[in-house]
């Protein structure tokens, strides 16, 4: 497992000590950055605005093309039902492509949320935007 930590953070003795590999950053922007490059996908488990704000940045950054790596939400709970709901609202009203809703993976059982991470495949290029002519 490899830590990855802002030094910031790092200097209150928040750092977990007993990981072999312990990267310390110089902000959180270069820790997300970093974990996005060493990560082979994401999964959040529920949690508040630093977790929203990694899972956003990991999706906006597969919509954009930036890595093609699989997305999850371990629903422990249905914690996050509302989200999803959101999201498909979003889809509906056609804020954003079914290509890219298709982009967060869920499920509640931790062993088929890994498994369906592990035959993720990326949606390709699609454009961002939907056209106005598009239904």
């Amino acid at each position: 497992m490899i830590g990855v930590i802002p030094r910031a953070l790092a200097t209150k003795e928040i750092a977990h000590q007993g990981l072999a590999d312990l990267r310390v950053v110089p902000s959180m922007h270069e820790r997300k950055a970093l974990m996005t490059e060493l990560a082979d996908g994401f999964i959040a488990l529920p949690g508040g605005y630093g977790t929203f704000d990694e899972l956003f940045e990991a999706i906006t950054w597969a919509q954009l093309g930036l890595h093609e790596k699989p997305i999850a939400l371990l629903d422990v709970g249905g914690y996050f039902a509302p989200l999803l709901a959101l999201l498909d609202r979003a889809t509906e009203e056609r804020f954003i492509r079914p290509e890219h809703r298709a982009l967060v993976i869920s499920d509640d059982d931790p062993a088929r949320a890994l498994e369906r991470m592990a035959t993720f495949r990326p949606v390709g290029s699609v454009m961002k935007w939907i056209g106005k002519d598009e239904s």
